[in-house]
């Protein structure tokens, strides 16, 4: 096994690990970190950890808070929202199924929608024919092509963003009052 004292290095800020220089490093000792963290949202570790992958800042209620706000202000909010859709979507009941289709397939999907999607036609024109008889997986591949995007263009934007260097940031000095009082 590693050694309990082993020392953690929490990133300050979207940055690679070739850039991160001693002065944007903060050195935790894991010991510090489990005695004296009691975080109500996002621990500094978790904020750190959204650097990692999509997936992490998604499952983040902070982090998804920051990645929506982001991506409204480059004006593609509209994949947040349809892949938060397709999350809910998921969880529909039998009763619920073809309201709820229906309603994401006018919203994201068909041509001129509010908030069209930009999808190949290919996924699009299976999702015209799934709708009539949608199932639960309807919206999959479509899913799969957004969440594909937002992961390999605007995540890397996001991390390299003001938007989170501030919130990286401001969360960090909350942080550092509760777990590291002589800073």
């Amino acid at each position: 096994g590693k050694n309990k004292r082993q020392e953690w290095y929490l990133k300050l800020g979207p940055m690679s690990c070739e850039e991160i220089t001693e002065s944007k490093v903060l050195h935790v000792h894991r010991d510090n970190i489990k005695s004296k963290c009691c975080f109500h949202r996002s621990s500094p570790r978790e904020r750190m950890s959204w650097m990692e992958s999509v997936d992490t800042l998604l499952a983040n209620k902070d982090g998804l808070d920051a990645f929506r706000a982001f991506l409204k202000s480059e004006f593609s909010e509209e994949n947040i929202e349809f892949w938060l859709a397709c999350e809910d979507f998921k969880k529909t009941s039998a009763a619920k199924i073809a309201s709820k289709a229906q309603r994401i397939y006018s919203e994201f999907i068909q041509a001129d929608a509010p908030q069209e999607i930009n999808i190949d036609f290919n996924t699009r024109d299976h999702i015209m024919q799934a709708i009539s008889k949608p199932a639960l997986n309807c919206f999959d591949d479509a899913q799969k092509l957004i969440y594909s995007l937002m992961a390999k263009d605007s995540f890397p934007r996001f991390l390299k963003s003001e938007a989170y260097t501030e919130l990286v940031n401001k969360e960090l000095k909350k942080s550092q009052k509760r777990w590291l009082p002589f800073l």
